[in-house]
Order: C-alpha cells, then structure tokens, then sequence
C-alpha cells in the first residue's frame, strides 16, 4: 500500500509541479500574476491537506474530491463538535 501511495505521490506532485505553470501561461495565456496566485493556492491547498488530513481516510476524500470533499470534512468536523 506504501509503494503504491508513493508512487502516486511522485507521479501527481510532477504533474502538478510542471503542469499547473504550463497550463497557466501558455494554454491560459494569463500573465505572472495569476501564476503567482495559482502557486500560493497550491502552497495553502498542501499546508491544508497536512492540518486536516491527518488520516488517510481525511487525506483519500481530500484528494479525490477537492474542494467539495474539504467542504465535506468541515461539516463533519463541526457535526462532531
């Protein structure tokens, strides 16, 4: 399970790393900005991931669901408390 977390984590972080900046600039066309706006989104997304998905069943809904898994934990979270 270990192996397989891994190898996903180094095949998406690539995507992401190299991707998100090609798609920003020049499929997007938007200027250095907005590339600056959308790498602080993913700092903040990855300190997020670390303060809420302390498990791996708060970090597998995170991933696969994005924003309305986050809105999800949140609910519950509260609901709890």
């Amino acid at each position: 399970v270990m192996a397989v977390l891994s190898l996903f984590n180094l095949v998406l972080s690539a995507a992401l790393i190299v991707g998100i900046p090609v798609a920003v600039v020049q499929v997007l066309g938007m200027s250095d900005l907005h590339l600056g706006i959308a790498q602080a989104a993913m700092g903040l997304g990855g300190l997020l991931g670390v303060s809420l998905g302390v498990n791996l069943i708060n970090s597998v809904i995170l991933g696969a669901l994005g924003l309305p898994g986050f809105a999800l934990l949140l609910l519950t979270q509260w609901m709890v408390h």
